[in-house]
Order: C-alpha cells, then structure tokens, then sequence
C-alpha cells in the first residue's frame, strides 16, 4: 500500500498570483519585517512564518544569499542557518509546547519547492493527533491562531532568547 501526502490546502498558494522576483529576497529588503512576518534576522540568514503552514507557528530559515544549491552556500551561511533552526526549536518549545519537529529542505520543483530559486528550510511544530478529522476528513487545515498573534508571540520569544544570549 503506497502512502500519499495529501495537502489540498495549499492549492490556494498554488493558484495563487506570484509577485514579480523572489519574495525572499523582497520582503528582507523592505525592512517591514512585522508586516512580511520576518521574526527574526542573523548574519547570513532570516526566520520568517509561513503564509500557507502545514501547522500553527510553520516557519522557514531563508539564507540572505539567493541561491537554489546547498553548495552554493559557505560554510559559515550553512551553519548559520543551522543555528537558527536551533534557535526556532527553542523559540516554538517555550512558546507552545510541541510534541515534535519536521525539519527539512525540498530542493527543486520535483522535490516539491514552491519556491526553488531560493533555497529554504522548514520548521514545523508537531503536536499528537495533529492530523484531524478536518484535514484528514474535508482537506481543510484548522490553523487555531492568527498570524498576528503568532508573530507576536514569537517575536517576544526571539527577542528573548536574543537578549539572553
């Protein structure tokens, strides 16, 4: 029996119409970070929440460098983003609690990408029986918080651990 990943909840980002040039490299450049939902900025890299999660507080690690390869980036940008991924796994532990993490990269439209030109990695928080009947059932995905609220809590959180260093 083959398994399938059925998420008909991000057909809306599918259909949706796509900005002229790379969002990841747009929304940094703007420096509304609230309002692109950027939490968070290091050397060589960004946090920012997802618009259409898998899960509540989804979130990806963007390299400043735009580039679709894993070689393309040094040594010092991989680590980087590395320890942001760490970062995020402390940040979403103390803001909800998780009972886990999927972490990963979808390198290249075939490998899934909606956004290959810029790689990215994802973060999402785990939580028992997150897959209910409303996703599993009607292919609805029930997100209980807002983004404005979920970035708000978040950032406080990113804000904390930065000021805690």
């Amino acid at each position: 029996m083959s398994e399938i990943l059925y998420s008909p909840w991000r057909i809306n980002y599918i259909l949706s119409k796509k900005e002229d040039g790379c969002i990841f490299c747009l929304k940094p450049q703007a420096e509304e970070d609230e309002k692109h939902l950027i939490l968070h900025r290091s050397d060589h890299s960004f946090v920012i929440m997802n618009l259409y999660p898998y899960n509540n507080g989804h979130l990806m690690i963007v390299p400043n460098k735009h580039v679709s390869n894993l070689s393309d980036l040094s040594e010092e940008e991989l680590t980087d983003m590395i320890k942001l991924v760490q970062l995020c796994e402390k940040v979403m532990r103390k803001a909800y609690s998780p009972d886990g993490f999927n972490v990963g990269m979808n390198l290249g439209k075939a490998a899934g990408a909606g956004i290959d030109a810029h790689l990215h990695m994802h973060i999402v928080p785990r939580w028992h029986g997150d897959s209910n009947f409303m996703s599993v059932i009607s292919g609805t995905r029930v997100i209980p918080e807002s983004f404005e609220k979920a970035y708000n809590i978040l950032k406080e959180q990113f804000d904390n651990a930065q000021n805690n260093k």
